[in-house]
């Protein structure tokens, strides 16, 4: 039986910027509007930080019986490890799943029943990432998805939960929320190329492979800090203040252009989280004043 200490490891607490980030960014395009509702957003946090902690431990039992975590260089996995089950590591991942949907479904009562179709698609690709007979993850399309959900649906829907209706604001500042989001998984998957390949796992990172795959991640970061400035020119000046979020990005950056691999670069996801948190934060303080 796995530790407490082991079970908070496996949830992978690194990553969870990426959830809270989208809710801070989309609660600010709320704001933008005049119309936040904090408990709506309190809500979206559960339903996010639950689908995060699902897909981690979901990833964790999938890529663990198929073998791929047998010559892992990245963080502790349960199942890969030998600490736990994979039984319980799958009942865990769906425990996150069935919180995610209860915060959901009061979401969806108050807001729109649509909003149902939107959370059984996010839980559908939290799980098919790497479960399923043919994980997504494992076909290079990882990024795409975690763009979609973790950038477009996730601030969007925290967003329209709020305002009762879709914003072009929304959809601008979530752009910037994925592509960090995407940065994020391209690290780590830079860093599991060597045993991403032996293992058949085809992600972006093994197609494109490693310089192509550090140019990919700089674009993303780079991309993702000058959406501010176009949101600003825009009519919402103090969007900048997410550019106090530029210096924490030379290191993460710096690393990955000079080659880092392996252990290396385990430092990068949480530099890149740490920029994606403060980031989302200081873009939601600016949409929020105006």
């Amino acid at each position: 039986m796995p530790t407490v200490a082991q079970w908070v490891e496996g949830a992978r607490p690194r990553t969870l910027p990426a959830a809270v980030a989208p809710v801070l960014v989309g609660t600010g395009a709320a704001a933008a509007a005049s119309a936040a509702v904090l408990w709506k957003a309190a809500l979206a946090l559960v339903v996010a930080l639950a689908l995060q902690v699902g897909v981690n431990y979901a990833n964790d039992y999938s890529d663990g019986i198929r073998g791929t975590d047998a010559d892992r260089v990245g963080p502790f996995r349960l199942v890969g490890s030998g600490s736990a089950r994979p039984a319980l590591v799958k009942a865990a991942a769906f425990g996150s799943f069935t919180v995610a949907g209860v915060a959901g479904l009061v979401l969806a009562v108050t807001t729109a029943w649509w909003l149902l179709l939107v959370g059984a698609a996010s839980v559908a690709a939290a799980w098919l990432y790497t479960g399923g007979p043919r994980p997504y993850g494992y076909a290079g399309l990882g990024e795409v998805f975690v763009f979609v959900f973790f950038g477009l649906v996730a601030v969007v829907g925290t967003a329209y939960v709020q305002v009762e209706r879709l914003t072009a604001l929304a959809w601008v500042v979530a752009v910037p929320v994925g592509l960090l989001a995407v940065a994020i998984l391209v690290a780590n998957n830079l860093r599991d190329i060597p045993s991403d390949r032996v293992a058949g796992k085809r992600t972006l990172a093994v197609r494109l492979d490693a310089p192509d795959s550090r140019r990919l991640y700089v674009t993303c970061v780079g991309v993702a800090l000058l959406v501010p400035v176009l949101v600003a020119v825009r009519g919402y000046p103090w969007a900048l203040l997410a550019l106090g979020g530029v210096a924490l990005a030379v290191s993460p950056v710096r690393t990955v252009l000079a080659g880092a691999t392996g252990r290396d670069l385990i430092p990068v996801l949480r530099d890149t989280g740490r920029l994606q948190l403060v980031f989302g934060l200081l873009l939601a303080v600016g949409l929020g004043l105006g």
